[in-house]
């Protein structure tokens, strides 16, 4: 059974950063492409950023300057930092595993899902 499980989320007022944590279990890990998406309320399910399991990332590109993207396969985490938060940063975000044909952004090429953490930054 794959399970992702996201930590880290929580309410940030405008300018500060976070840091998510997503611990993956229930497969071969290394095998995987890593990563997060996000879905703000009325919004389609986007992309933020993704990591291949030999470290070439793909990030949105309005969101490359504010976002990093990193995994450690000894502990089979990956983790996701935003820096200078804005109000519309705010979403539910799910960490993602799956082998996409390649560093994809798009949905459809992850097969698992965490639950999701809730990211809240007021102004």
């Amino acid at each position: 059974q794959v399970q992702l499980v996201e930590s880290g989320g929580g309410s940030v007022q405008a300018g500060g950063s976070l840091r998510l944590s997503c611990a993956a279990s229930g497969y071969h890990y290394t095998a995987y492409c890593m990563g997060w998406f996000r879905q703000a309320p009325g919004e389609e399910r986007e992309g933020v950023a993704v990591i291949s399991a030999f470290n070439v990332r793909n990030i949105d590109d309005s969101l490359r300057d504010r976002v990093t993207i990193s995994r450690d396969n000894t502990k089979s985490t990956v983790n996701l930092q935003i820096d200078r938060l804005q109000p519309d940063d705010t979403a539910i975000y799910y960490c993602v595993a799956g082998r996409p044909p390649y560093i994809s952004l798009r949905r459809i090429h992850y097969e698992y899902w965490g639950q999701g953490t809730q990211v809240t930054v007021s102004s």
